[in-house]
């Protein structure tokens, strides 16, 4: 560590950051998560104007007037609008630092961010760039499941098999590690996010009603399921009749919300399967005895443990706090930062 590291560290602190398609965690060592909030902006349209981020600006989408937007700066996993990721990453560092550190700090922190493995080197600079634009002085990208398993407690360090799948909003990834470093990767871009469109794709197509995204999810979250509950559970459901153009309102099931989720499901435990052929034998005797860890906020559908332990007929371990893994595995992470600064120059050496 540089002398001038040893001076920012008593004007700012280091943050964890799992930048998700859906969600956006922030993890400050000694407080825990500090900011858990949707990765949605709202800006008008006209002014360019950041109002609203996080949860006030998912409250926003499908209400927002011709000028206003709400918009999620991030898709599979990666940048696709640069200057409102910008803004979001700025707004929650500063947050973390208004809201939750004492005394006097400058936010201008070292940030290690968790990002899909399968992101391309262009997509990956475009995460540094808008980290740094945003106000950190230095940032570290890890991938995921790596971040996942750190943040799990797994060792992986150990010459022993431990397979993580973290199903996201944009992205799932699977991946097998040991010895410190991934063996198997399989990420897919089939997530949280395809798992919403394939309830509104199922309501369009069987009641021909049109439902927005964001009903969509909140339908996935209260009654959603990988497996059948004891007793099938309902909601009302609103949105507009395709064919006169007016208002509508249905009863949808747990069952029709389990059949429509299926489709992204079944995606998902192919990749795993996939990822489970490309193991050598030995790591997968250790996979087998320990069990396969699952993490992001598709482990919360309920069910997903039953389902997977019937379709791959081994054992399923949900994790505690499954949306915090990735955001707690960057925050231990901050606890190495010269094997992390190696690690980046060696990447930066390769390209």
């Amino acid at each position: 560590m540089s002398i001038f590291d040893s001076i920012w560290e008593l004007f700012t602190y280091d943050l964890g950051m799992d930048l998700g398609t859906a969600n956006t965690m922030v993890y400050l060592r000694g407080e825990g998560i500090v900011v858990s909030e949707p990765s949605v902006v709202a800006i008008d349209k006209r002014s360019k104007q950041v109002l609203a981020v996080g949860q006030s600006a998912r409250e926003m989408i499908g209400r927002t007037p011709a000028n206003i937007v709400a918009v999620r700066p991030l898709r599979d996993g990666v940048i696709s609008d640069f200057d409102t990721t910008q803004a979001m990453i700025h707004h929650f560092i500063k947050k973390a630092h208004n809201n939750y550190i004492r005394g006097f700090k400058i936010p201008r922190p070292r940030i290690v961010v968790g990002v899909p493995s399968s992101i391309t080197e262009v997509e990956r600079q475009a995460v540094i760039d808008a980290a740094k634009t945003a106000g950190a002085r230095e940032v570290f990208i890890v991938e995921e499941a790596m971040a996942a398993a750190i943040g799990i407690g797994l060792p992986i360090e150990d010459p022993s098999g431990s397979m993580v799948v973290d199903v996201g909003g944009g992205t799932t990834d699977i991946a097998v590690l040991s010895l410190g470093d991934i063996v198997v990767d399989n990420t897919v871009r089939i997530a949280g996010d395809e798992m919403n469109q394939d309830i509104v794709d199922y309501v369009r197509d069987k009641y021909n009603m049109l439902i927005g995204e964001r009903s969509a999810e909140d339908v996935k979250i209260e009654i959603g399921s990988a497996s059948p509950f004891k007793q099938e559970k309902e909601v009302t459901l609103q949105g507009r009749d395709l064919i006169t153009g007016l208002p509508k309102s249905i009863k949808f099931s747990s069952t029709e919300v389990r059949e429509a989720i299926n489709v992204s499901l079944s995606q998902i435990t192919e990749a795993i399967k996939d990822a489970i052929e490309d193991t050598p034998p030995e790591l997968l005797k250790d996979i087998f005895n320990d069990g396969i860890f699952v993490a992001g906020g598709g482990a919360l559908i309920k069910g997903l443990d039953t389902y997977w332990r019937e379709e791959l007929n081994m054992p399923i371990n949900i994790v505690e706090d499954p949306m915090a893994s990735v955001a707690k595995g960057t925050a231990k992470m901050l606890d190495h930062i010269d094997l992390l600064q190696r690690v980046q120059k060696s990447w930066e050496e390769l390209i």
